[in-house]
């Protein structure tokens, strides 16, 4: 008989569920840490919880029962997922029970801001009839700039759409057409947007491409008086540049539901005029707890008695056989995801994978998966595997399209992705070398061989004596120390025709400041330079781990 450890709070119709559930017992013990929650979970087959408990590499090393965790809620960063997947733990989210409370959530930060309501309770409160300190302003007519437009933003665009704003709308990963078709104007760049929205609310991860994306910078351009709103991660607002626009009037209002260390009970933002605070309830309402704990049950219930796995964070939908098989492989198409996604500009339209050589007679999904996974790991919300990865690309309005060619090219195998956004088209390829070393050997029409891990530092410039030498020197002057280099010219492997276009590919050792890359930008032969975050050398993805 199945048994179940709760380890959080739980709404009631949750255990209800549980209860009724035949062949099953269950316990709710909360509160656990360190030995006691190890020793716990030695007891149960499947478990539940929400943000409270942490599920440590300590606490999870050894256990050796417990078959499956639900996380009742969208987040598991409580769940250290490597070291599940090592403990032969399948982990599972709920990633749609809060989506509605969360938005509208958004929305009522977004209008209690803009009239005031905070302020002018507490006035009441303190015996204060203050009418005229607290004229608001509509929101109708607006524009509300939203950036990213996954479930959640897309719920907070319909919402805003019925209050009559004007809904802009920026995503890498959701075509213009598929904007268009959602009453939605997208934009190229969330700093392209910022000079014409009034409201401006963000619903992506926090990564490093989102974090401080409004700081001290974006205050010489957002629009005066802009609001801004923030029910999705901590982090992706500077808290200095809120505090230096809000006392120069840029920044009419802040409204913060989250912080990039919780619990947090002081701030300086705290207390400001024009600023709004809630302790993270985006997803703290009957309907969205109820939802989440109904969804956990038939989750965990459905996998213990029949082995269904859905919504996994960390477990493909593949036999281990077929993993060991695909490994080095299913590492390269996650690393060219990545890559892709960095090189894009513009809304992606349209993925091609061409799989070519002794690759392209074996089971090829895998691969299409894992490459998609990559692509959208630092572009949504919501965690992204091989089971999920395809089925979000074709949400978003993407093409993803594959061929598979036999006959061998350069290599006995190598895999090519085509990106196509409404802007431009970049193209990749990629290879194994001996059985676990992911290298790059195209970018475009240049051919180099270069290492895919780490930082990348990628440079087209014109091929002219005095270009690498000098980006070294920048990188030196900075403190920034090169770990590889590779160099490519367009076409095929020859040094018959120098002088053309070309290609710089450095692996850092530490990320280039903005300083370094903006000096690198100026170099007068170089026409673009980018900066890309790969894992480190052989670090795989949860869902790829033995």
């Amino acid at each position: 008989m199945p048994k179940v450890i709760v380890l959080d709070d739980l709404a009631q119709e949750g255990l209800d569920l549980l209860e009724a559930a035949p062949g099953f017992e269950y316990e709710v013990r909360t509160g656990l840490k360190g030995d006691d929650l190890r020793n716990a979970l030695n007891e149960f087959d499947g478990a539940i919880c929400r943000s409270g408990v942490k599920l440590t590499p300590e606490v999870l090393s050894g256990v050796r029962r417990l078959k499956a965790v639900v996380r009742a809620g969208v987040g598991t960063d409580n769940i250290d997922k490597p070291a599940a997947t090592k403990a032969g733990v399948v982990v599972m989210n709920t990633p749609a029970g809060n989506t509605l409370s969360t938005a509208e959530h958004a929305i009522t930060l977004m209008l209690a801001m803009s009239r005031n309501v905070a302020p002018a309770n507490q006035g009441l409160i303190e015996g204060r009839w203050d009418r005229k300190k607290f004229m608001g302003t509509q929101v109708a007519g607006k524009k509300l700039g939203v950036v990213g437009l996954g479930r959640i933003g897309l719920e907070v665009a319909k919402r805003a759409q019925a209050l009559e704003m004007e809904v802009l709308g920026f995503d890498p990963f959701l075509s213009k057409e598929r904007a268009h078709e959602l009453g939605i104007e997208p934009v190229e760049t969330v700093d392209a947007m910022l000079p014409h929205v009034d409201y401006l609310t963000v619903h992506t991860p926090l990564t490093e491409e989102t974090r401080n994306m409004i700081g001290v910078a974006q205050l010489e351009i957002i629009k005066p008086g802009l609001r801004l709103i923030n029910c999705a991660r901590g982090g992706i607002y500077n808290e200095a540049a809120l505090i230096e626009g809000l006392k120069s009037g840029k920044i009419a209002g802040v409204a913060l539901d989250v912080y990039e260390d919780e619990p947090c009970t002081d701030s300086p933002l705290f207390g400001m005029p024009g600023v709004l605070c809630t302790p993270h309830l985006g997803a703290s309402t009957e309907e969205a707890q109820t939802q989440v704990a109904v969804e956990a049950v038939h989750l965990l219930t459905d996998f213990l008695s029949t082995g269904t796995i859905r919504h996994s964070v960390n477990v493909a939908a593949l036999d281990p056989k077929t993993i060991d098989a695909l490994r080095g492989y299913l590492d390269v198409a996650y690393r060219l995801g990545i890559l892709m996604a960095g090189t894009q500009t513009g809304g992606a339209k349209a993925c091609r994978l061409l799989y070519r050589g002794e690759i392209a007679n074996k089971d090829t999904k895998p691969l299409t998966a894992a490459f998609a996974a990559g692509l959208l790991e630092h572009a949504l919300e919501d965690e992204v595997n091989l089971v999920n990865a395809e089925w979000m690309l074709q949400e978003r309005g993407i093409e993803l399209s594959v061929e598979s060619c036999s006959e061998k090219g350069a290599f006995v195998s190598s895999m090519t992705a085509t990106l196509t956004t409404d802007q431009s088209e970049h193209k990749a390829t990629g290879t194994v070398f001996g059985e676990s070393m992911p290298r790059l050997v195209s970018l475009d029409d240049y051919r180099m061989e270069a290492y895919l891990d780490g930082c990348l530092l990628i440079f087209n410039h014109q091929d002219v004596p005095g270009i690498i030498g000098g980006v070294g020197s920048i990188c030196g002057k900075h403190g920034v120390n090169i770990g590889q280099m590779a160099v490519g010219r367009a076409g095929e492997r020859t040094v018959n025709h120098p002088g053309g276009e070309a290609i710089g590919i450095l692996n850092l050792d530490a990320e280039p400041t903005a300083d370094a890359l903006e000096d690198i930008r100026q170099m007068d032969s170089i026409s673009r330079a980018i900066v890309i975050h790969l894992p480190p050398a052989g670090e795989l993805p949860a869902w790829l781990q033995s």
